[in-house]
């Protein structure tokens, strides 16, 4: 109000300073208009959002109140010759970095926990990880344990070789274990509580059986020779 009545009392005692005067206002009004301008800029350099839409070429688009983006990369670990990609989910709290505070120059800084989506573990040593589906992987150097449930498939595919090192391996099936290859190699003992060979092959070395040893229907260690007699003639077939 003050200004108001300084800039008219100018005007009076001064016709010739209205040029100025008025030039005076359009740079106040010029410089309100840039502080407002800057603010936005500032306040939208970072700010919290919410994903609403998600594609695997375009990006995500977030939202926060009534305010809603255009399609915005997200930041990923690695994005040159190596390459990761974990999409942002739908509903996910999200930061968005804007270059300059230009919301078209934003980029998505994904994993804010919050009520709707908190924190899967309370242990501050697991890696752990949840995924849509329920499945869970976690690591924990509490105990050493790393553990995978939920998965449906599992599928590993190396074009060379795989090798797996341990004291001891535990392999559990419901309905079967299918080893498909040319030759499958035992190079120490094997046992198994039953054997059904279905196409044939050959044994090397000493065979020790215990129990009762079958071929084609006789018992080896029990069976019996028809027409023995004394001399150099052979006996009847086994029974």
């Amino acid at each position: 109000m003050a200004l108001k009545q300084d800039k008219d009392r100018a005007k009076a005692n001064f016709p010739g300073a209205n040029c100025k005067i008025r030039k005076s206002l359009a740079m106040e009004k010029c410089q309100t208009m840039n502080s407002a301008q800057l603010l936005r800029l500032i306040q939208n350099l970072i700010r919290v959002w919410v994903v609403v839409d998600v594609n695997a070429k375009q990006g995500c688009r977030v939202k926060t109140g009534n305010l809603s983006t255009d399609w915005l990369n997200w930041i990923t670990l690695r994005a040159g010759s190596s390459r990761t990609m974990h999409a942002p989910s739908i509903g996910g709290q999200v930061l968005i970095l804007s270059i300059g505070g230009e919301l078209m120059t934003a980029f998505v800084l994904t994993g804010i926990f919050f009520d709707q989506y908190p924190e899967p573990t309370t242990s501050l040593k697991a890696d752990h990880r949840v995924y849509s589906d329920g499945a869970v992987i976690e690591y924990e150097p509490a105990n050493g344990v790393l553990k995978d449930s939920g998965v449906k498939n599992a599928h590993i595919e190396a074009i060379k070789s795989i090798h797996a090192s341990t004291e001891k391996v535990m392999v559990t099936a419901k309905t079967e274990i299918l080893l498909d290859a040319p030759e499958v190699i035992y190079s120490k003992k094997l046992t198994t509580a039953t054997l059904d060979v279905k196409a044939g092959g050959t044994m090397t070395g000493n065979i020790t059986p215990t129990g009762q040893f079958s071929s084609n229907g006789i018992v080896i260690d029990k069976h019996k020779h028809g027409g023995v007699k004394r001399g150099g003639e052979q006996t009847d077939g086994p029974q």
